[in-house]
Formats: C-alpha cells, structure tokens, sequence
C-alpha cells in the first residue's frame, strides 16, 4: 500500500458500511476450529508432562531416577528452540498466504508427529535411536506449534467483534487447557486400571495414538473455517492499489517490524514470559515436583491437579468477558501481583503433606494464571497491524516462549542441585516482576478495533453504536490537537515577540 493512497483513505469520511459485521455462524466456526487444534497441542504437553517418569525409564533406562527425569523433561524443552524457525516461517506464510490455510498445516504436522510418539520402539529395542527418535518427533512437533497459538490466536481475534474480544479470545485457552485435563485424565485412567509393569511396556503409549483421530477433527474444523475479515479486506485493499503486488503476495520486512514496532514486540515478549513460565510451572513441571521432590504418590498428585484445571476451565471465560468490561490491563497487573506475593505461600502448601492445603497451594497459582491466560489471547495480536500481525507476533512470543518453554527442566535441575524445594517459587517470583513491569507499558486494546483495523460488530446495531462512538472519539482527539495548536500559536507569539526585542536592539536588523 502506498503512503499516498493510505493517506487517502483515511481522509475518507468514516461510514456505518466501513464497520464490518461478523456473522455469527463463521464466528463460532473460527472460535471452535482454533480451540480445538490448542487443546491438541497441550493434549500431547499434558500427557508428556503427566508421563515423565515413564518416557524416563523407557528412553534413558541406565540413568539414575532423578537423570531420567531431567532427561525426559530436558527432551520437552529441547523443541522449544525450533519454536522460533516455525515461527518465522508460520508467520510469514500467514501474512502472505492467510491464517487459514497455515493453521491447516500446523495441525496436520502436530497430529502425525505426537502420534509418531507412540510408535517408537523403546531404548531396549533400538538402543540409542530411541532417543533420537523421540527428539525428532519433539523437534517436529516444537517447529509446527511455533506457529500454532500465534495464529489460532490472530484468526479468534480478527473474527471476534470489538466488544467481544476478551470473552471469544478467552475459549482459545480454555481449549489449552481442556486439552491439558484430556490428557492428564486419560494417564490417570491408565495408571489406574493398568499395572504400573504394563503401563511402562506400552500403556503410556495410548494417549499418543489418540493424536491421530484429534488432528483429522481438527483439521476438518479448519478446513471448514473461512478466512479471517480482517486479512481478506487487506488483499482487497492492494488488489485495488497494486495489482501486481497482490500476485506477489504481501511481504514481512523484519527490519521494519523490529524498528516500527519494538515496544509492542517487548510488551508481547513481557506478556508471554510471565504467562507461560507460570503455565509451565503448574501443568508440566508439577506432576514431577509433586512426585519426583515432594514424594507423593503419581495418581494423588495428579487427580488434584486434575481438580485444579477442571475449576480453571469455568474461570478461564468469566476472565475474558470481564476483560471486555474492565479492560485487560488489570488483570496481567492483578495475576503479576498475586503470582509474586502467593508464590511462596502457595509452595509452603503444596509441601505440606495436607491434601486440602496442597489443592489450595495449587489453586493460588492456578487463579493468578487464570488472570494472564483469560486475556493473552485477545491482547496480543491487537499490539500489531493486519499486514505483519502474524509473523511480529509469531517472531515475539517465540523468542519468549525459548526461555519459558526451559522452566519444566531449570525447575528440576535447581532443586536437585540446592536441595531447596522453594526454589521454584523463587523462579516463578522473577517471572512475577517482569508481568508487573510488562503491565505499566501494554496499551489498553478492550473494545477498540485492532491496530490499524476498522471497527468489527456483532450486528448492525452495535455498529451504529461503535460508529458513534468513532465520532466521538474522533471529536475529542480534534479537541485536544485544537488544544496542542493554541498552546503552540503562543509559544509561536512569544518566540516572535522576543524576536522583535532582540532587533529592536540592533540598529541594521528590521
């Protein structure tokens, strides 16, 4: 697009047709499609996570029980580091192809590689290949969901109307985490009905199978989806003012992404820092702490976890349409707080031996993780314009997501090494500070359209309204530059008035 025609554009009288109405059938359709290829995604984290200690002596059967432990977890962060690589190229394909079609892609490439999981002969069979084999299908799977909450996450929020946004975006991870409880209830199912003999020979393989019908359901949805409001009216847009840039694609420039827009690149990474460490922390790193530190039994730890999610699905929306009235800002700063001041309490509980106070200590941490989760996935992508949303996006919460994604393997590793079993409250009181910091900078996105987007609406009505709302908004931002300009005409007056002394001083200056 060039400056001159969007300078043209934008002198345009804004009109009640400029306001796009979505329709509600592809709404639900989109919201749906994305938050089921999530809950794919932390399906196969919630199992991994929930079956550790098994992969462990299955793949690294020499090692001591807290190597095999570390080894299994250090396997989970490993893929984290190809995050970034998809990514870069999810979102790039996103912004130039269409965040449908990508999305397609990720979920067929997340499907095959955890169902692959379940294929691999064990350390006993093949030796060495197995964990090679097992790192492979992890790299496979970090590369393909480096694009994969990025976009379902751009995809809710360029369908969901303005005043909406908080609450449809809110279901993006209640689809992560209902994925979550899928997988750790079905171990638990496992480990239950099956001898702890026979859930290591091939028990621990039947939630990686499960990947396969999940990601033709997924699939299917998406393939359904049409594309988002918000990346067909910009083709339109250069279809009409370059047509041969249209046959050419949009194309990202990083170099303009990184200059342009760096402080929405920092708050993102921030946002997602605190947001996933904190994640982590309860949904992969805790099965572990609860029964390789802390010495519980694998099925006590896990069934309170297991409570835990189920009460954070019923939050997890009530946050998001909250966020649509109150804005989201307050809940990252309200979730940083409560994460800083109740980490140490809450791991004094879950070290108690008390059932009821370990389910407390986890519910502490589980609330303020509902207060970041409810609003990331509707905040995040309005931090960036249409025609670079996915792969800024994609480009920031990777880079985080390298250092959030070591937080299940650090968190063993400082306990094994200290012997404190605080040490994962201290580690989560670091991510707390930079949520707090984050939330001083993150610009309040509740109920305006996204950047450098036109107002969406539910219905014509709530357009009309959104209308007069532009109206006035626009009216008062007039009043203060009205306001700008007489503050600069007398700072003009007095420049020129003690111009005029100073020649009135000088006999040959007029």
């Amino acid at each position: 697009m060039s400056e001159s025609t969007s300078a043209s554009q934008q002198n345009q009288p804004l009109q009640i047709d400029d306001i796009t109405v979505i329709d509600d059938t592809k709404l639900k359709k989109a919201v749906t499609a994305a938050a089921l290829g999530n809950a794919m995604e932390w399906f196969d984290f919630g199992v991994y996570g929930f079956v550790a200690y098994a992969l462990g002596k299955v793949f690294f059967p020499d090692a001591s029980p807290a190597v095999q432990t570390i080894a299994a977890l250090g396997t989970f962060s490993v893929p984290f580091l190809v995050r970034p690589l998809g990514g870069v190229f999810f979102g790039v394909m996103g912004d130039r192809f269409g965040r449908q079609k990508v999305l397609s892609l990720t979920i067929i490439i997340m499907a095959i590689s955890t169902f692959c999981i379940g294929l691999i002969p064990s350390y006993a069979t093949i030796g060495l290949w197995a964990p090679l084999l097992l790192l492979l299908c992890k790299l496979a799977q970090g590369f393909s969901v480096g694009g994969e909450y990025t976009g379902a996450a751009v995809f809710v929020a360029e369908y969901a109307p303005d005043r909406r946004r908080g609450f449809l975006g809110s279901w993006l991870d209640f689809g992560s985490i209902a994925g979550f409880v899928l997988g750790a209830g079905l171990v638990v199912l496992l480990q239950t009905i099956l001898q702890e003999q026979t859930f290591l020979d091939w028990g621990w393989r039947v939630p990686f199978f499960i990947a396969g019908p999940l990601g033709l359901l997924g699939l299917y949805l998406r393939h359904a989806a049409e594309e988002t409001p918000a990346f067909t009216q910009q083709l339109e847009k250069m279809e009409k003012e370059d047509k041969d840039a249209i046959k050419e694609k949009p194309s990202v420039s990083f170099r303009e992404i990184y200059t342009k827009y760096r402080k929405a690149l920092l708050v993102s990474i921030g946002m997602v820092l605190v947001t996933n460490i904190t994640y982590y922390m309860l949904l992969t790193y805790m099965p572990t702490y609860l029964s390789s530190s802390l010495g519980y039994t694998e099925e006590h730890g896990v069934l309170i976890i297991v409570v835990v999610m189920i009460g954070m699905l019923f939050v997890q929306p009530v946050v998001g349409f909250f966020s649509d009235k109150i804005g989201r800002k307050p809940f990252l700063r309200l979730g940083s707080i409560g994460l800083l001041l109740l980490a140490i309490p809450a791991y004094y509980f879950i070290g108690s031996d008390n059932t009821g106070l370990i389910f407390l200590g986890l519910l502490f941490i589980a609330i303020v993780l509902n207060c970041m989760t409810g609003v990331m996935a509707s905040t995040l992508p309005a931090l960036f314009p249409t025609r670079i949303r996915y792969s800024a996006l994609a480009s920031s919460f990777n880079v985080a997501i390298i250092i959030a994604g070591l937080t299940p393997t650090a968190a063993a590793w400082l306990v094994e090494e200290t012997g404190n079993l605080m040490m994962p409250a201290y580690y989560l009181m670091g991510a707390a500070m930079i949520g707090i910091i984050t939330s001083f900078y993150l610009p309040e996105t509740a109920n305006k359209p996204m950047r450098g987007d036109t107002p969406t609406a539910s219905n014509r009505h709530e357009a009309k309204a959104l209308l007069k709302e532009a109206y006035e908004s626009i009216e008062e931002t007039v009043a203060d530059v009205d306001e700008e300009i007489i503050a600069l005409q007398e700072q003009l007056d007095a420049l020129q008035a003690r111009r005029q002394r100073l020649v009135d001083r000088h006999p040959e200056m007029e």
